[in-house]
């Protein structure tokens, strides 16, 4: 077969995040369908969260979105607040690792799942673990498990044009003197068989007036990318009660896309006054729904082009 004979195999589709600045950094305009994403960083750093994410926005799609809850740390009313459907959203909590992989490879064969989330790569324990003494040694199960698991379910992805994501953990190597001391578990096949791998982050605490705590500043950094240019960054702000903020996200590219004016503390858009400071304006865009749907237009447009949108399969 020739590659041009088939035109659906040179566009690369997508299903976005919903937040515009991780579109972008991702460079095709969201996570790519038929690969494997990793979803890595320290712990309550967003990963969970932006993998809810791509479930909802695929949701809305009218797509179906699985997770597989190794952690069995699931919190419903959470996801919720994301815009996930509870009603539609598809959950496992298996036991071991074999069992989850399993589970998703079925799922992942059925052709009829969008996005699948394998919560997390460093909670899928190998059965011989389980089954042994707590402090045995079990050199490499884990390893195994997810190179034997990835060489099978690669090519089925690729086939049913699923988003597979792992999220992973991270740990420190022993004795490293020199350089970055992370790793992540799992061995390294995820590593190579991901097309996009994203590091994830909190850069600092998000306090209202009172001192209270609010949300994060996150940075997203893509660490590995075969869809388009690696080594891209952005930030974005995660609310504890609502996820990522979208119109946060929103207002911050269309400053640094000069999409909007900004004279002094004011913001200005088309001539309009918008109001003075970023949270005023995002408060406005919250509530006026016409205006933050014309300046995603507009910012779509200015990323994209009129012509070369992202293609959104569902």
């Amino acid at each position: 077969m020739r590659l041009g004979d088939d035109r659906s195999r040179l566009q690369i589709e997508t299903i976005p995040t919903g937040c515009l600045v991780i579109d972008k950094a991702l460079g095709v305009g969201g996570f790519p369908r038929g690969r494997i994403v990793e979803i890595y960083g320290p712990e309550s750093s967003g990963k969970t969260t932006l993998a809810l994410t791509v479930i909802a926005q695929a949701q809305k799609m009218g797509g179906v979105g699985v997770i597989i809850d190794v952690e069995h740390a699931l919190d419903p009313q959470y996801c919720r607040k994301l815009g996930v459907n509870m009603n539609e959203l598809l959950i496992s909590q298996p036991d071991s690792g074999e069992e989850a992989l399993t589970i998703a490879e079925t799922l992942i064969r059925s052709n009829a799942v969008d996005v699948i989330v394998i919560d997390s790569v460093a909670a899928l324990t190998p059965r011989a673990e389980i089954e042994g003494q707590m402090g045995d040694a079990v050199v490499g199960a884990q390893a195994r498990l997810m190179s034997s698991a990835l060489r099978k379910l690669t090519a089925q992805i690729s086939k049913a044009k699923t988003v597979c994501i792992f999220t992973n953990q991270l740990r420190d190597k022993i004795g490293v003197m020199f350089g970055n001391p992370e790793t992540t578990p799992g061995g390294k096949a995820l590593k190579f068989y991901a097309s996009v791998r994203i590091d994830i982050r909190k850069l600092a605490q998000l306090k209202g007036t009172d001192g209270t705590v609010y949300g994060n500043r996150t940075k997203l950094k893509v660490v590995k990318n075969k869809v388009a240019p690696p080594f891209t960054e952005c930030e974005f702000d995660i609310l504890y009660n609502e996820g990522i903020s979208r119109e946060g996200s929103l207002i911050d590219l269309a400053i640094e896309e000069q999409i909007v004016e900004k004279r002094g503390s004011w913001i200005y858009f088309e001539g309009t006054q918008l109001g003075q400071g970023r949270e005023a304006v995002v408060s406005l865009l919250k509530t006026d729904v016409n205006l933050c749907a014309k300046l995603e237009a507009a910012a779509k447009e200015k990323i994209y082009g009129k012509n070369s949108a992202p293609v959104s399969g569902s």
